[in-house]
């Protein structure tokens, strides 16, 4: 696995995609971070976000559950069923919170997530 460049984005392997489940999600650690990365197996998608919940500030969204909401993607916190996009991070249950969304490209079999030049440091790549 190795990381490319492309324009501002850099595309790190995070896992294969035998290592999500099917409509489900896991946690991939990156530098620092926590992302969330998701096998939305019914739409056909990936989607990858922020791991942390801005309401309670717990790492938990890569357990949450993922659903449609009018159409759009989104996943509930497992904790406090705040639904947030997975297409721009807005809270779909009308609070004010937002998360960090990710692009993800599938290539061999292999999930890679992209991130932009301020999270492009170092990082170590883990499935949980």
């Amino acid at each position: 696995m190795s990381t490319t460049l492309t324009g501002n984005i850099t595309w790190f392997p995070a896992c294969n995609t035998y290592d999500v489940p099917e409509n489900g999600g896991v946690c991939v650690k990156y530098k620092h971070k926590q992302i969330a990365l998701f096998n939305f197996t019914r739409r056909g998608e990936w989607y990858a976000s922020q791991n942390m919940c801005p309401h309670r500030m717990q790492m938990a969204l890569s357990r949450g559950m993922i659903g449609s909401l009018e159409g759009e993607p989104k996943v509930a916190c497992p904790f406090h069923k705040k639904n947030f996009s997975l297409v721009d991070g807005h809270c779909m249950s009308g609070d004010d919170y937002k998360i960090k969304t990710y692009p993800v490209k599938i290539e061999d079999n292999l999930v890679y997530i992209g991130v932009s030049e301020e999270d492009n440091e170092t990082y170590e790549t883990v499935c949980a």
